[in-house]
């Protein structure tokens, strides 16, 4: 009689950064898709996703709070220039 390996202690999803908490989703979201699963190994499946969703949708508010930030400090945004197709063809 084998031994199965032990699984991995699974992180929480508040400890991942953004491309693995998404990269996770995705991976989470195809099993759910596939179906096959357990009751409950579809409902502890369905926690993770909505862990991973929620840890995601923060990080991406973080973000565009950086970025407006930044946006109003003095000097710190961009400069939008909007170049149409027909102005670049008169020059």
């Amino acid at each position: 009689m084998t031994d199965a390996p032990a699984p991995k202690p699974e992180v929480r999803a508040e400890d991942l950064a953004y491309d693995e908490a998404f990269a996770e989703l995705q991976r989470v979201v195809t099993r759910l898709e596939t179906g096959g699963e357990t009751l409950e190994a579809t409902i502890s499946l369905y926690e993770r996703a909505v862990a991973l969703q929620r840890r995601c949708e923060a990080l991406l508010s973080e973000a565009e709070l950086r970025v407006q930030q930044l946006m109003a400090r003095p000097g710190g945004g961009l400069g939008v220039v909007d170049v149409q197709p027909e102005d670049a063809e008169a020059e």
